[in-house]
C-alpha cells in the first residue's frame, strides 16, 4: 500500500513496494520544493522534508494537500514567495522554502 500520512509527530510516505520515507516534525531541518517537467499527467511538484540526520520524505503536492502546506507555513521564517515561484515553474528546479536556524 502506498500513501502519505501527516500527523502531529511526523510525515510518512509509503511507496509502492513498501519502502517508507519519514521525518519527524521535531527533527525537521529543511524544506524544499522540487519541480519537474513531468506534468501535467504525472506528479511534478514535490515537497521535500529533510531531517537533521539526513533522513527525509518527498511528498507529491497531490498527496500532501493543503494540510501539509498549512503546517509548513507555520514554520518560523517559511518563504511563501518560494512556494509561489515553485507553483508557477514548469522546469526542473529546486526552491528552498525553509531551513532551521542554528
Amino acid at each position: 500500500m502506498s500513501g502519505v500520512e501527516i500527523t502531529d509527530r511526523y510525515v510518512r510516505r509509503t511507496l509502492p513496494g513498501g519502502r517508507v520515507e519519514e521525518v519527524s516534525w521535531a527533527d525537521l531541518a529543511e524544506v524544499r520544493i522540487i519541480t519537474s517537467t513531468d506534468g501535467p499527467f504525472a506528479d511534478d511538484v514535490f515537497f521535500v522534508l529533510i531531517g537533521a540526520r539526513g533522513n527525509g520524505c518527498a511528498v507529491p503536492q497531490s498527496a500532501g494537500g493543503k494540510s501539509l502546506l498549512h503546517r509548513l507555513q507555520a514554520l518560523p521564517g517559511f518563504d511563501n514567495e518560494a512556494v509561489v515561484a515553485a507553483m508557477g515553474c514548469t522546469t526542473d528546479h529546486q526552491f528552498l522554502c525553509w531551513r532551521r536556524a542554528n
